[in-house]
Formats: C-alpha cells, sequence, structure tokens
C-alpha cells in the first residue's frame, strides 16, 4: 500500500493543550516524510490551532483537514448533575467546506460559553442544527458507539449509530476503528464491523495520534503528569495503555485493518470531500455609521483638524499639518478611516461614562490622528514618534491599537460594541503562553520527582 492511500484523520497537535505533543511543524514535516498528502487536526474541544496548521501545511504543499473532537453530552449540554453529565462522548467532526468551518466554529464556541461543564460540550440538538458541511466520525473507545459496544449494549449502538445518521445524513458519518493494541479496541472491533455492515456506513480508520514519534510517548506522558499535578510513578487514570498513539504510515494502518483495507482507503476519499479554503489578508471590518454623517473620510478629517486646532492651536506648525496631511492619507488609501472611527467612538463611549482609559501602549502612540481625535494620550511631535511603526504602505498585517480600559468598566465597553456593531461582528481573542526554560524545568522535574 502506497503511504499516499491513508490520511491521519485523527490527530491531536500541541493545542489539546498538556495533552497532546504534535507540534504543527514538526506533524507536517512528518507527513511529508511519510509520503502522505494531507492530514486533520482534531484537538480537544477547541479549534485554536486550524489558522497556524492551515498555513504551514499548504506552506509545505500538505492538504489541511479542519476538524475537532467534541464532546457530546449525554442529555443536554445545558444538564449538569455530577452523576448523569459528567462522562461526556468523544465525536470526531471535519469541515467538508466552509459553511463546515463556519457551522463547526459555531459548536464550538457554544460548548465553551454556554455548554461547558468539566468540559465543553454539545448536544444533540445542536448537532443537528448545525450538521451542514460537516463529517462526522463515531470517535475512539470514548465514544457512544464504543463505550455502548463496551458495555456489551449492541442494541444502544446502533440506535446512536441511527441518531448521527439522523444528524449528519448517511454519507457523512463513519463508523471509525482504531487498533492501538488494547484489549477494549480489539474487543469491539468485531462489532463495530457487524454494526457497520448492517447500517451499510462506511468505515473509517484512525490512530488516535498524540504524538509523532512512537519514541514521543514519554514525552506526551510527561505533559499529561504535569496538567493533573502527578508524578511519572504515581498511576493517574488518563495515562495510555501502550506507545501505539503515534502519526502511522499506511503500511502500519493496513497491517493493523487487514482484512478491512477499505477502512484505511476510505481516509483518503474523506480527505477529497474536504475542501475548507481560508482567506487572508482581505481586512473586513464592520461600517462605521453616525447620524447625520454620509462621508466617513470628510468626517474623520474634521475630528483629526479639530483636535489639532484645540491642541496646538489656532495656527500650528507646519511640521504638525504636514504630519496630519501625511497621516489622513495613507489611512485614507489604505482603508483605516473607519477603524479609527470605530475605536475613538468606544473610547468616546468610555469616557463619557467615567470608564477610565489608558493613554494608549505600543506603535499606536505614534499616530498624530489617534492623539488628536483622543484616542492616545501622547504627543507623537513632541516625543519624536514614528507613524510609520503603526501603518504605512508596505505593512502587510493590520494594525492594531493597544487600549487599557479599567476592569470594572471594561465589560460595558464590549457590551457597547456589541450592542452597536453586533454579536457577530465582535469576538475576544485569546493569547497562548509557552512554556519557558525555568517553568519548564521546574514542572518537568517536579514529575519526574526531582526535588526543586
Amino acid at each position: 500500500m502506497k503511504n499516499s492511500d491513508f490520511v491521519n484523520l485523527h490527530v491531536h497537535s500541541e493545542y489539546s493543550l498538556l495533552d497532546g505533543a504534535c507540534r504543527i511543524k514538526n506533524l507536517i514535516q512528518r507527513v511529508k516524510e511519510l509520503g502522505q498528502t494531507a492530514v486533520a487536526v482534531t484537538d480537544h474541544g477547541n479549534m485554536y490551532g486550524a489558522v497556524e496548521f492551515y498555513k504551514e501545511a499548504k506552506k509545505e504543499g500538505i492538504k489541511p483537514i479542519i476538524g475537532c473532537e467534541v464532546y457530546v453530552a449525554p442529555r443536554t449540554c445545558f444538564d449538569r448533575e455530577p452523576k448523569l453529565d459528567s462522562s461526556p462522548y468523544h465525536l470526531i467532526l471535519l469541515c467538508k467546506n466552509n459553511t463546515g468551518y463556519q457551522n463547526l466554529v459555531k459548536l464550538v464556541s457554544i460548548a465553551n460559553l454556554e455548554g461547558f461543564y468539566n468540559k465543553p460540550r454539545v448536544d444533540l440538538e445542536l448537532l443537528k442544527k448545525y450538521s451542514d458541511g460537516l463529517i462526522c466520525m463515531s470517535a475512539c473507545l470514548a465514544g457512544e458507539i464504543p463505550r455502548r459496544l463496551t458495555e456489551g449494549n449492541y442494541t444502544e449502538a446502533v440506535n446512536a449509530a441511527k441518531r448521527y445518521i439522523n444528524i449528519f445524513g448517511k454519507d457523512n458519518f463513519y463508523i471509525e476503528v482504531q487498533n492501538h493494541r488494547i484489549g477494549d479496541e480489539i474487543k469491539i472491533l468485531p462489532n463495530l464491523y457487524r454494526l457497520a455492515n448492517e447500517l451499510d456506513i462506511s468505515l473509517a480508520a484512525t490512530n488516535d495520534s498524540h504524538y509523532i514519534y512512537q519514541s514521543d510517548a514519554k514525552l506526551q506522558k510527561v505533559l499529561l503528569c504535569i496538567q493533573i499535578n502527578k508524578t511519572l510513578d504515581e498511576p493517574n487514570g488518563m495515562e495510555f495503555e501502550n506507545d501505539e498513539f503515534y502519526l502511522k504510515s499506511a503500511d502500519e494502518m493496513e497491517k493493523l485493518f487487514n482484512g478491512h483495507t477499505e477502512a484505511v482507503a476510505n481516509t483518503v476519499k474523506i480527505a477529497d470531500r474536504c475542501n475548507v479554503e481560508f482567506e487572508f489578508g482581505k481586512i473586513k471590518l464592520p461600517k462605521f455609521n453616525i447620524e447625520g454623517v454620509t462621508d466617513n473620510n470628510k468626517y474623520f478629517r474634521k475630528l483629526c483638524y479639530d483636535g489639532m486646532y484645540r491642541i496646538y492651536g489656532k495656527s500650528p506648525d507646519k511640521i504638525v499639518t504636514d504630519r496630519m496631511e501625511y497621516e489622513l492619507s495613507v489611512i485614507s488609501k489604505m482603508g483605516y478611516t473607519d477603524y479609527y472611527l470605530i475605536v475613538w467612538d468606544f473610547i468616546r463611549y468610555a469616557k463619557s461614562n467615567n470608564i477610565p482609559v489608558g493613554p494608549g501602549r505600543g506603535s499606536g502612540a505614534g499616530s498624530l490622528c489617534a492623539y488628536c481625535i483622543g484616542i492616545t494620550g501622547i504627543d507623537p511631535i513632541k516625543y519624536n514618534l514614528l507613524f510609520e511603526r503603526f501603518l504605512n504602505p508596505e505593512r502587510v498585517s493590520m494594525p492594531d491599537f493597544d487600549i487599557d480600559f479599567c476592569i470594572e468598566g471594561r465589560q460595558k465597553v464590549k457590551d457597547y460594541v456589541i450592542q452597536k456593531y453586533g454579536a457577530d461582528k465582535v469576538s475576544e481573542i485569546i493569547a497562548f503562553d509557552t512554556m519557558k526554560a525555568r517553568a519548564a524545568i521546574r514542572d518537568v522535574g517536579r514529575v519526574m520527582g526531582v526535588s526543586y
């Protein structure tokens, strides 16, 4: 079997935090080494790595398949009784197209913001509502179907499969088969094959890859121990039974599923159906509107000049007026007039509602226009600050103003922006801290039982 005859569709990157040990760059390089043409990333309950993964895969000529291993609540994602709702089922979702990507983003967002109970959870009703454009696989031993089979309840496994077929359609639902040489997996494989045959569902063979090379198994165990505050010698209930959870080749998968090579081949068919395209470099700002204003460029110019006369007097130095004209020209040509006005507007709201606002940080303080309309509070002329560090025609990425609001009033500002532009136009962002040398040595030493 050629390596291009198999695609890894169940992979946990470093964004399955303190669980997945597949660094995205290294993952893509290994996929290329194996001669595989595509790969999926299906992190636990999140899509943090989607853009980084997409860019790295495209750069290396590998097809990126965007996915997620979601948690499905046994009842609804709003139920929170410890005995009934603390053990959600796993389910793999892969995006066929951009509609599927939007739906998966929606599902993951709701799971984290509304359905969170130990884990970010969706439920069957949500899956049905946002199923368009998604391919579903029945997941690992923690999936509903494998769990029912492990319990010896074949009838309930069939009923669960029928529910997923009803939600996603027969062509978009696959019975996932895994063989990490673990007793429970080997025990239920015949029933998974039987169930797929009886319901006429296609099989998909996957390896639950949490690390890239087999030799990385101990590294991944260290990550798990850091997460749950255990040492390597302590039983933790989360560790894997062996070192088979790595990125496998087509030949390795063919040997594991001898007699069911169609399950391996189907991974390529699934990959062929997944075609998400991201668009970069195109700014999609909401339109700024204010009553009585029909030309935002003229309005912005007036705001800037009013502020300039207020700060520098009625006859400003030529250095100031030349700088003002230059900035206005660049801002207008690069399409950032509305961005300045949006930021000006919510800062004005904060100040008029007695919410303390910082003077501005970073390169934005180099903009005279920002200073004159009150976005920043530092005079760029006095301190000889460069506008070009913030915005210039050669800059590829969008500039941003770093604004600090008092923690007691910050939510009011967010609510104002959401109310004005719509919840679908406003998003919070996340930042990730990596383990620096000192913290890494401390945490790894601790799980190895080395004294501080």
